[in-house]
């Protein structure tokens, strides 16, 4: 019959560790990198004075300018589809969102 004893199990022990830790692989090294590497304070700007920003404005040709202007830089309208295209306002057109189940009336 087998008899195991405290002192065996402690070796048996001892010895797969050992065998375990030689089978590991090198540790690998971690390289690290900081998220506020990169990080510049807030600067904060002097603002100038409101009577000299509505005159900038009021030089530049009033909100009109600037309307303008950003209506200049828009992209053209994407080309629109046969079916459908003249119901959907355009900035829309690039949704798709499914029709509900017709109900039937009883």
């Amino acid at each position: 019959m087998f008899h195991s004893s405290p002192a065996g199990w402690l070796a048996l022990l001892s010895a797969f560790a050992a065998l375990s830790a030689a089978a590991q692989p090198a540790p690998t090294v971690l390289n690290y990198k900081s998220a506020l590497e990169g990080y510049r304070p807030f600067a904060d700007e002097k603002p100038i004075p409101w009577k000299e920003a509505n005159e900038t404005v009021y030089r530049r040709g009033g909100w009109q300018a600037y309307a303008k202007e950003a209506a200049e830089g828009a992209p053209p309208a994407a080309p629109e589809s046969s079916k459908g295209a003249a119901d959907a306002p355009a900035a829309h057109q690039g949704h798709a969102m499914p029709m509900p189940a017709a109900k039937e009336k009883p």
